[in-house]
């Protein structure tokens, strides 16, 4: 698969205990929708710390367990595909912030 050097990126951010609606993992749904969309990459992030929009802290300490911690999904690919997908990301999410923005991919894949 070829990408143009001028792609988008989608970002999308939400808690590790958000679900689709089918009761799988939010990331994991969205991971397997941008698969089948043909998407060339998405990768799955969890933060240690971080806030939303209700301003509640979710952090990962020592002695406590996790609650809730950040996610982000990110996706490169051609502006018109991520286009495209975003409709189906947002039809699969509740509350979360997702961004898109123009990045330019220096390489994918193996050496030229």
């Amino acid at each position: 698969m070829e990408l143009p050097s001028q792609c988008a990126l989608l970002r999308i951010f939400f808690g590790e205990d958000d679900r689709a609606a089918d009761g799988k993992p939010l990331h994991e749904a969205i991971v397997i929708k941008a698969r089948e969309a043909g998407m060339a990459g998405a990768t799955v992030l969890r933060g240690p710390l971080g806030f939303g929009r209700s301003s509640v802290l979710h952090t990962a300490k020592i002695l406590r367990l996790s609650q809730d911690l950040p996610i982000v999904v990110e996706i490169v690919d051609a502006p018109e595909k991520i286009d495209a997908l975003i409709p189906q990301i947002k039809a699969l999410t509740n509350s979360c912030l997702i961004t898109r923005e123009k990045v330019e991919v220096i390489r994918y894949g193996d050496r030229d």
